[in-house]
């Protein structure tokens, strides 16, 4: 608990400022007033900066304060639960990701401040394409949540912690749609000739909020969350979380030194109780949740389930997933003989009887394409293209056939595969697609 008020922190900080100004070395700064800066969280700095702005303190002085801050709270940030983590681990690069992110969220309401006290048009102008970068710098944050909520929260779901998943991704969630819609609102009034006081007010009080609910996030994932998943977590599933989040990437540079020493295990492949001696060790907060939700102990694999990279499908499922898909293919080996095709629900593409099955792609097609259809394939296999693309008619309907090659994940070619769908609908009635899109 903070044992000085805003009034007091908003002139400590007015203190250091000064200090900056006048050119004092920032690591004696660092000495004179690290504890007290301390008492200043990541939820209360981005509206005490704005009001920074308002009394008329420059935004390149108050840069250099978040940067002393963020430097010296990230000890706090990390907490005693998070020092001996390896650097280039996964939660070690998260919580890098979010030092990143609660910079952001400071200049964003720093620039906030600056547009509250704007009277000039000009000016209001210069603050908004400042503060229109800042917001898209931080679209990038997606990809951060996105390595929480699909390698994170299964894990936590599985032992029956439920509740933080659905708190945060909301919160997420909130943060995402506001972003996108703050650029688009931005961008619209930035081609307007006068921003109105009506229009900085709204820009105000949405960027208040976004700044102050992205720090809120930052605070719950380094104080909550990840002290609990540093916990829980085996280096199995540290080992996933490893490699799946080097393929999405990450906001920030990374130290790629950390090497997991344990195989890979699955969320649906872990018990999900949780030991009581853990119980101590993790978060109150989350303590309070153990027994309230039941772990998950559902049995994903099944007998007779064929195991696939990507999971678990029986021949029964297969045959269904391929009818329920909106287009047909067509698959031949490397010998150019059919093997496979499949027939779709959905409209209906070149006619296929399974007597094409062991006959050469190529006579599937009429004379005058043989050779061309030949060309193709041989071209694809050469890796002279990643794939061809066609369009034709059937009747009245209009067809896209792609031709594909088929490589296993070593790259080995396995085969040719030919997509055919039926784009006709949406080629004809452009407009009345446009108005189904919903921005997810």
């Amino acid at each position: 608990m903070s044992n000085i008020d805003k009034a007091q922190k908003l002139e400590l900080l007015k203190e250091i400022l000064k200090k900056i100004k006048s050119g004092e070395d920032v690591e004696r700064i660092k000495i004179e007033f690290g504890n007290l800066l301390r008492e200043v969280s990541p939820l209360e700095i981005p509206l005490l900066e704005q009001q920074l702005v308002l009394e008329g303190f420059s935004v390149n002085d108050i840069i250099k304060l978040c940067d002393l801050h963020l430097n010296l709270f990230m000890d706090y940030l990390r907490g005693k639960e998070l020092k001996d983590i390896p650097e280039g681990h996964p939660l070690d690069n998260l919580l890098k990701e979010n030092n990143y992110i609660l910079k952001q969220a400071e200049l964003l309401g720093i620039y906030t401040g600056s547009l509250a006290r704007a009277t000039n048009n000009d000016v209001r102008r210069k603050i908004l394409s400042e503060l229109i970068n800042i917001l898209y710098d931080l679209k990038k944050i997606r990809v951060h949540y996105r390595k929480i909520q699909m390698l994170i929260f299964p894990y936590l779901e599985r032992r029956g912690l439920e509740a933080i998943p659905r708190v945060l991704w909301s919160k997420e969630d909130g943060v995402i749609k506001k972003i996108r819609e703050m650029i688009e609102y931005v961008e619209k009034l930035l081609e307007k000739e006068t921003i109105s006081e009506a229009n900085v007010k709204k820009i105000v009080d949405d960027t208040t909020w976004l700044s102050k609910e992205i720090a809120d996030i930052v605070f719950r994932e380094n104080k909550i969350l990840f002290p609990t998943i540093w916990e829980l977590f085996s280096e199995g599933e540290w080992t996933v979380i490893h490699e799946i989040g080097e393929e999405i990437g990450y906001i920030v540079e990374t130290n790629k030194n950390w090497k997991p020493s344990a195989k890979p295990i699955y969320p649906f492949e872990i018990d999900g109780t949780i030991p009581p001696e853990k119980y101590d060790k993790i978060p109150i907060h989350v303590r309070k949740m153990i027994g309230q939700f039941k772990p998950d102990k559902y049995q994903i694999r099944k007998e007779n389930d064929i195991e696939l990279d990507t999971g678990f499908l029986n021949r029964e499922e297969i045959e269904g997933l391929f009818r329920a898909l909106p287009l047909e293919i067509t698959y031949a080996n490397t010998d150019d003989r059919i093997r496979f095709y499949s027939s779709s629900i959905f409209h209906k593409g070149f006619i296929r009887t399974k007597t094409i099955v062991g006959r050469l792609l190529y006579y599937c097609h009429p004379p005058r394409l043989e050779r061309y259809v030949k060309l193709v394939v041989e071209q694809l296999k050469r890796g002279d293209k990643p794939y061809r693309e066609f369009w034709t008619r059937l009747g009245n309907r209009i067809i896209r056939v792609l031709i594909v090659p088929v490589n296993n994940k070593d790259g080995k070619q396995l085969g040719t595969v030919e997509i055919v769908e039926d784009l006709t609908d949406i080629i004809n009635n452009p407009d009345e697609i446009k108005k189904k899109i919903v921005v997810l």
